[in-house]
């Protein structure tokens, strides 16, 4: 017989094993962040080739919005306030990869005092740079060009955009 939230102990234990067997995602978040030029920082990791828009992996029950703050703190010493929500991308499974959910959001623009001294902050990025955004289209990989691509289009269309795997999801 199955448990009824009128037995709470019961009902829990039940709900627990239900979420046990339930598919987990990977999250990406993050962030799109804008010089007074228009230039977009990247970032360049250490850890995988290619340059990157800043952000990183959530951690365990982590809000992306706040996974994307936390590893601006970490990697660059910066404390921004997000303006919302551009993109979101399913991505396939690939590689050893199961799949993820990527998350970009705007930072908005940052002025010259602030860009000022933007540089790593840990061993996981060897550079942080402003650049135009043709140049970062050149510098991104497919998948994350597409996603900087579409948030831009959001910025300009004031709506977040939703992706599979970089490109349209309809």
């Amino acid at each position: 017989m199955r448990p009824t939230p009128a037995d709470p102990e019961a009902w829990n234990a039940y709900l627990a094993e239900g979420n046990a067997t339930q598919a987990r995602k990977r999250v990406a978040a993050d962030v799109l962040l804008r010089d007074t030029a228009g230039r977009v920082l990247l970032v360049n990791p250490t850890y995988k080739p290619g340059w990157d828009l800043p952000g990183g992996m959530a951690e365990a029950n982590e809000p992306p919005e706040r996974a994307v703050t936390r590893e601006l703190g970490e990697e660059l010493g910066l404390a921004i306030t997000l303006r919302g929500l551009l993109v979101v991308d399913w991505v396939a499974p690939h590689g050893p990869w199961d799949d993820q959910i990527a998350f970009i959001f705007d930072g908005g623009m940052l002025d010259a005092h602030q860009t000022q001294g933007i540089r790593p902050h840990d061993e996981e990025l060897s550079e942080a740079a402003f650049v135009a955004l043709d140049k970062a289209r050149e510098l991104l990989r497919e998948r994350i060009r597409n996603r900087l691509d579409a948030a831009i289009r959001s910025l300009d269309e004031g709506r977040p955009v939703y992706l599979h795997d970089g490109g349209p999801a309809w």
